[in-house]
């Protein structure tokens, strides 16, 4: 998946530091990424060279790879070009689509958290954790983390696959959605299962994590079983699709990068 770096690990560990010349740099626009492209596509991430006097804050580091957020809208110089981040898949190594991610989704944090919610005041940095803090009411901000589950529902040798109603994604993929207030993610897992498709379930089984920056989820992977009647009954305001699928019918193929391709990946493969 996106955060297997193989030896290589994330020190995400806060750290007030300046950034060096050849330290990476993040820019982000909205839903947009400043990069360059090499002349085969792969998207490529700036230096802080490139981008001298303008304020930077540290993020974190992957082995000795350290990466910094350019917190103040810049105008792109020649050799670079926004991209969405919906395509970070195309980055150079797969590190770097990760480290985007993750950096995207401490932008928006960043950039939605700037007043108290309290009592309206500016908020300031603090200088020993990741954490915005208002000097007038104490009010404490964290960045947000939302818990979304993904769910294989198996009915003997088919899986449950879906298509989103409305957007972008359109390729299959499995029941998801929100942990609400108050909830298990057990919970939520029969919960949505039952609100997307109608069907109840049993035998309820954690399988994976991951943390999605993009959309500052942590990811949790369950598999379950059907409970009952196999007869769908779709939201048609969340799902255009939902059918089951035999093992070897399913059209699937695992990108390296999703929870959702791998779980996907490994029942087609009957590992699950």
């Amino acid at each position: 998946m996106i955060q297997d770096l193989g030896e290589k690990k994330l020190y995400n560990e806060f750290e007030e530091i300046e950034a060096g010349e050849q330290d990476n740099v993040f820019c982000f626009d909205g839903d947009k990424i400043l990069v360059s492209k090499s002349p085969d596509g792969t998207l490529i991430v700036p230096k802080a060279v490139d981008f001298a006097g303008h304020k930077m804050q540290y993020l974190f580091r992957i082995n000795e790879e350290r990466y910094f957020l350019i917190v103040e809208k810049v105008e792109p110089l020649t050799e670079y070009e926004w991209e969405s981040t919906r395509n970070l898949r195309k980055f150079e190594w797969k590190e770097l689509a990760f480290a985007a991610a993750t950096a995207y989704h401490l932008y928006q944090w960043y950039r939605d958290n700037q007043y108290c919610g309290r009592c309206g005041e500016k908020l300031e940095h603090d200088h020993t954790e990741r954490m915005l803090r208002c000097n007038a009411c104490g009010n404490m901000i964290f960045p947000k983390i939302a818990p979304a589950v993904i769910v294989g529902v198996i009915n003997g040798n088919k899986i449950l696959l879906t298509k989103y109603n409305g957007r972008v994604y359109k390729k299959y993929a499995l029941i998801a959605g929100f942990t609400e207030i108050g909830e298990t993610a057990e919970e939520t897992v029969a919960r949505e299962v039952m609100e997307e498709v109608g069907l109840k379930v049993k035998n309820i089984r954690y399988y994976k994590s991951q943390p999605w920056g993009t959309d500052c989820n942590l990811l949790l992977g369950f598999f379950c079983d059907l409970d009952g009647d196999d007869t769908i009954t779709m939201d048609e305001k969340e799902l255009s699709t939902a059918e089951w699928f035999e093992r070897d019918e399913m059209p699937v193929d695992d990108d390296g990068f999703s929870l959702t391709r791998e779980m996907m990946s490994i029942f087609k493969r009957g590992v699950m």
